[in-house]
């Protein structure tokens, strides 16, 4: 009988199973009622007395905005639950089926894949990505017109000349090539989501889609600032938290009856997850799981949303009094007590009512979808705000100014202080990008450290220090007075690059953090790819076998410096945000790679033999003091464009810099190539001392069978000869 009743108290309840896929038009209803008022109240759409594009325009243009954000977060946010949230096959949730997909390359596995039923909340994400996408693409369109309409100050018209006007401002304004791009990439998710069912298919749609993401950013009207690198990552790093909260909330609410249902099946979480209560069950209800794993998501959304927006709105304000007394200020002081009130919800789903949720509690399942009608709600009211907000001039300028000097024009920032012994440990510019990355990737390894600690596990401390020294090393080069002087000395810039690609990769390789991260993980079986499954995906997986492989881990090393410093790639690099990032990256990568090779302990497909990783060491060996002594002999300035016009009135010339910079490739290029070859003879003595351990207690067992067995074969041989010679 107590059995009968509890099992009524848990019984599901048909109109508590989540939220009807009617609820996602909460968001846009009330980003638009958002949109209205902040315009309203600010006079961001007010006529202007010049070039006035009119009523259609100027209220047409913030509307297609709106949907076009709308449509992007929802189209990535739910290509985001199809690849590590919800389960893709029915079996996989009821947990009938054996099969580990995260190892399913094999031919006659995907074509088994093809006979099994698809999960229903892995179709509704798929359905949700197709439109929102296609939804996408129209409003890009839609925000292209209106944008050239708004500039020009033209109303839109079908006339040839105007049709003209508008194909010129695709091909040679900036901000008309950005919005073509942007509607480039949603047609092109949105045919990919059509036709791609694969899971590493959907990442790769995913990571295309993300280059809407990198055009906002670099369209921003912030990009222009007085910190020009620091606007466009941090409202990058904005639009990526956007994506990750409210693009997953809009998926987990279209898909909450789904994932509520009898038939919806189970997932599984990690052991800290499951409490008291459930210590000893392995799978929990679909949704259980699903919130837990958007909870995840959304607190890292959370905080990238908060903090980047802070940093962004700085960047546009000349002081922190014009919070309080412009236009500009009121609005971002709406919306971060907005943002701060979600951060209070997501923290009551997170810490309160998904546990009590988990326990059987069905109030607390009414509690909480209400309260995600209520976020969602908020949300959207906050993403019209930041449309508002995007289309309020900020208080500091944003343009260049009349007499602005030719380092400015170039490098978008003043010239820096000379540099003495003080300047290079006082002299900052951070870049929020590497910032994120290195405080995400720094938290992580704090928390596979700990948890592989309470577990019982061991972790060598060295390989702790030698992590975090290495992102030191690396905030550093990429936020420090090293990327400061970079801009204006070729010499700064070179030693910029060697210690990225040679000195912060050994510490970072010797911290191991693949192998810790896969200890600390617990493995999905409910047919879903979390983070375990996707590294394991791509350590095993075919492009990790071409960029590990010995040959082309050294020529990726010593070839791309030839490729960066003599093709007008260099140039490329300097001018443009993109190019500059993509620089850094490839040097770190480049390098890491080259060195996980040769010292690293983390799992990679083939890992080379003692004496061939000595080929390649001695093989690399001088080919930097080859590129070194080559510059230095130069009397061509590299990228006389750059470093020769922007006038740094202090130091060695242009010409004497660079030839300085070829000496410093040639003198640090050695050093780092020592340490990792006293590395490797090292780890080949030790090998050696393990094998010959192994072979004494082999011995010690067997009475040293085998090598008894070597000299009986001996005197065999022996006496054989002897009776030959007879």
């Amino acid at each position: 009988m107590a059995q009968q009743t509890r099992a009524q108290k848990t019984a599901p309840n048909p109109h508590l199973n989540g939220l009807g896929t009617h609820w996602i038009w909460v968001f846009p209803a009330a980003a638009f009622l958002s949109l209205l008022a902040s315009l309203t109240l600010s006079g961001s759409a007010a006529a202007t007395d010049l070039a006035d594009a009119g009523p259609l325009v100027r209220w047409g243009l913030p509307i297609a905005e709106m949907v076009h954000n709308f449509a992007m977060v929802t189209a990535m946010g739910a290509l985001l639950f199809a690849i590590a949230i919800v389960p893709r096959f029915l079996d996989s949730a009821r947990g009938k089926s054996r099969v580990n997909m995260a190892h399913a390359t094999d031919k006659s596995q995907r074509l088994k894949n093809l006979t099994r039923t698809e999960h229903p909340a892995f179709i509704a994400v798929m359905n949700l990505a197709a439109a929102a996408s296609a939804t996408w693409t129209i409003a890009a369109i839609a925000v292209l017109i209106f944008s050239y309409a708004d500039i020009s100050g033209r109303a839109i018209e079908a006339s040839s000349s105007y049709t003209t006007e508008l194909i010129s401002y695709i091909t040679t304004i900036s901000a008309g090539q950005q919005e073509a791009a942007t509607i480039i990439v949603a047609a092109l998710v949105s045919t990919l989501v059509f036709a791609v069912r694969s899971l590493t298919g959907l990442l790769v749609t995913l990571g295309i889609s993300f280059i809407g993401i990198i055009n906002m950013a670099l369209g921003g009207h912030s990009s222009g600032g007085n910190d020009h690198m620091g606007a466009v990552n941090s409202l990058g790093l904005h639009l990526l938290g956007v994506v990750l909260w409210t693009g997953g909330l809009i998926a987990l609410v279209f898909i909450s009856r789904t994932i509520s249902g009898k038939d919806a099946g189970s997932g599984t979480l990690p052991e800290s997850a499951r409490g008291e209560h459930t210590a000893t069950k392995r799978r929990v209800p679909l949704a259980v799981s699903v919130l837990r794993r958007y909870s995840t998501l959304a607190l890292g959304g959370f905080i990238l949303v908060t903090l980047s927006g802070i940093i962004n709105a700085l960047v546009r304000m000349n002081t922190l009094a014009e919070l309080f007394t412009t236009v500009y200020g009121a609005l971002v002081l709406a919306k971060i007590m907005l943002t701060l009130l979600l951060g209070a919800l997501g923290a009551t789903h997170r810490l309160r009512l998904i546990p009590m949720m988990q326990s059987g509690q069905i109030g607390a399942a009414k509690g909480l979808w209400y309260a995600i009608a209520c976020e969602l709600l908020l949300m959207g009211a906050t993403s019209g705000l930041a449309v508002t907000l995007s289309r309020t001039a900020p208080p500091a300028p944003e343009t260049l100014d009349a007499g602005a000097e030719p380092v400015r024009i170039i490098t978008w920032y003043d010239m820096p202080p000379e540099p003495g012994v003080a300047e290079w440990f006082t002299q900052w510019r951070f870049d929020w990008f590497w910032v994120a990355f290195i405080a995400f990737v720094g938290f992580t390894y704090l928390w596979a450290f700990i948890k592989v600690k309470r577990s019982g596990g061991s972790w060598s401390i060295f390989r702790l220090l030698s992590w975090y020294f290495g992102l030191l090393v690396l905030l550093y080069i990429t936020s420090g007075a090293l990327t400061v002087y970079a801009r204006v000395m070729f010499s700064a810039h070179m030693v910029e690059h060697m210690l990225l690609t040679m000195v912060c990769p050994i510490f970072l390789v010797l911290g191991a953090p693949i192998t810790l991260i896969l200890r600390a993980l617990e493995p999905r079986q409910d047919g879903t790819r979390g983070p375990r499954e996707w590294i394991l995906r791509l350590v095993h997986s075919g492009w990790s076998k071409v960029i590990t492989h010995p040959i082309f881990a050294a020529v990726n090393f010593a070839g791309s410096i030839v490729v960066v410093y003599f093709t007008p790639l260099f140039g490329i690099m300097l001018r443009y945000h993109i190019g500059h990032e993509f620089m850094l990256i490839h040097f770190l990568v480049t390098g890491y790679i080259f060195s996980l090779v040769l010292i690293g302990i983390d799992p990679i497909p083939h890992r080379p033999a003692y004496p061939m990783r000595l080929m390649m060491l001695i093989a690399t060996l001088g080919y930097h003091a080859f590129v070194g002594i080559a510059i230095m002999q130069m009397d061509a300035l590299l990228q006389a464009s750059w470093f020769g016009n922007v006038g740094r009135p202090y130091g060695l010339s242009a010409i004497e810099d660079q030839k300085l910079g070829g000496a410093l490739m040639w003198g640090i290029g050695e050093i780092p190539t020592m340490v990792i070859a006293v590395a490797v003879a090292v780890q080949w003595s030790m090998q050696d001392k393990k094998l010959q351990k192994r072979v004494d207690r082999q011995a010690d067992r067997d009475g040293d069978a085998e090598l008894h067995a070597y000299n009986d074969m001996f005197a065999e041989l022996a006496e054989r000869d002897q009776k030959a010679g007879r």
